[in-house]
């Protein structure tokens, strides 16, 4: 049953691919591979922000706080999650970026799983 269970943990898996634990870009054959669905365990030291601005997103996305204090920005508002549990959701074609105002933990969920969105790494203000 190893190719249709699996089981670890979010920060060490992780880890090794930016956050992301289940999408397009798992290999195909592993239970984690889809396209339907992409989601991350994003952990954000405070100071930390999106590189740039994501443009032109064909997905939706959800973005949940697990812990700290994370701003969302959208290109008509600002949210700010700061208590667990806050979370935003924002559909297709809505351009965002990201800052963690402290060190953070947010679980992102998109769908679907579309390959040529991976942007240069997170950056520190």
């Amino acid at each position: 049953m190893s190719e249709t269970v699996y089981v670890g943990n979010a920060g060490i898996d992780g880890a090794a691919d930016a956050g992301w634990l289940l999408g397009h870009f798992v290999p195909p054959g592993d239970v984690r591979h889809s396209t339907d669905v992409e989601v991350k365990w994003g952990v954000h030291p405070a100071g930390e922000a999106r590189a740039r601005w994501a443009t032109g997103e064909r997905r939706i996305a959800l973005l949940v706080l697990i812990s700290g204090r994370f701003r969302v920005e959208l290109p008509d508002r600002t949210v700010v999650l700061g208590a667990p549990g806050d979370y935003v959701v924002w559909g297709r074609g809505v351009d965002h970026s990201w800052y963690a105002e402290r060190e953070s933990v947010v679980l992102t969920v998109r769908w679907p799983s579309v390959p040529g969105y991976q942007v240069e790494p997170p950056v520190r203000r």
